[in-house]
């Protein structure tokens, strides 16, 4: 079995700049307000999603870079409870914080809430979710690209016509993104044939889709390739074919 992963270099490019600005020699009184007092800035991190690779690169960056601007940052995570993310802006504007960046999420239930900070005079940044606001600045990477990447290299693997199984969770932004990519390829070659379409955020992730796809292994035995657009979805879809013995049968494309 061969998983194929196609990234952006955006993470580590990030990484890369929060180094630089650590070597860097700036003055404290060099900096605009408020960065020329940093020790006084709370900056909070407001997280929908936290697991996997790319999501601990990101944290790591946040990191480096408050460290780098000598800012208090507080991170807050949500685990994949809605609710609980737009409580937790609320605590976020309660702790005085001077901006908040909401990382990944739901507009239904993000958009009242980062309005509630915008109204509370605090600058807010959203990552890969639209809260639907034209004072929010909205930060998203390449997920039309990254998925068209991994798509292309499936049709290079494995012809233009197969059977394929699709891991999918709607709402989240930077997935309905890749969605439109996956739509777009199944119009344009239309010899794939998507025979299951499954997904949960449940926690573990990993794990659960582990168990959604050994039933849909067992209901379509002659599956072929897995689009798996999210590291989490593609490392539960290794664990079950892996189980079924399939990894000589079955290609694994996440994005």
């Amino acid at each position: 079995m061969k998983i194929t992963r196609r990234l952006l270099g955006k993470a580590a490019l990030g990484l890369a700049g929060a180094a630089l600005l650590m070597q860097l020699p700036a003055m404290a009184q060099d900096r605009p307000a408020p960065f020329d007092k940093p020790g006084a800035v709370k900056i909070a991190l407001v997280r929908y999603l936290s697991t996997g690779d790319f999501f601990q690169a990101y944290l790591s960056g946040v990191e480096a870079q408050a460290k780098a601007l000598g800012v208090d940052l507080r991170v807050l995570d949500s685990r994949q409870d809605a609710a609980l993310q737009a409580d937790m802006v609320d605590q976020a504007i309660a702790l005085g914080v001077q901006g908040i960046v909401i990382q990944h999420g739901l507009t239904e239930s993000m958009k009242e809430a980062a309005q509630r900070a915008v109204d509370a005079g605090i600058k807010v940044v959203a990552f890969d979710v639209n809260v639907e606001n034209p004072k929010i600045p909205q930060i998203e990477q390449s997920d039309r690209d990254l998925a068209r990447l991994a798509l292309e290299q499936a049709i290079k693997d494995n012809g233009e016509s197969w059977k394929a199984g699709y891991v999918y969770v709607a709402g989240i932004a930077p997935l309905d993104r890749r969605n439109e990519t996956w739509v777009d390829f199944k119009k344009k070659y239309a010899g794939i044939n998507e025979a299951a379409m499954f997904g949960t955020l449940d926690n573990p992730i990993a794990n659960s889709v582990a168990n959604q796809a050994r039933s849909v292994l067992s209901a379509n035995p002659d599956i072929k390739v897995m689009f798996a657009p999210y590291d989490e979805f593609a490392k539960g879809v290794k664990i079950a074919v892996d189980e079924a013995g399939l990894s000589q049968d079955i290609k694994i494309y996440s994005a």
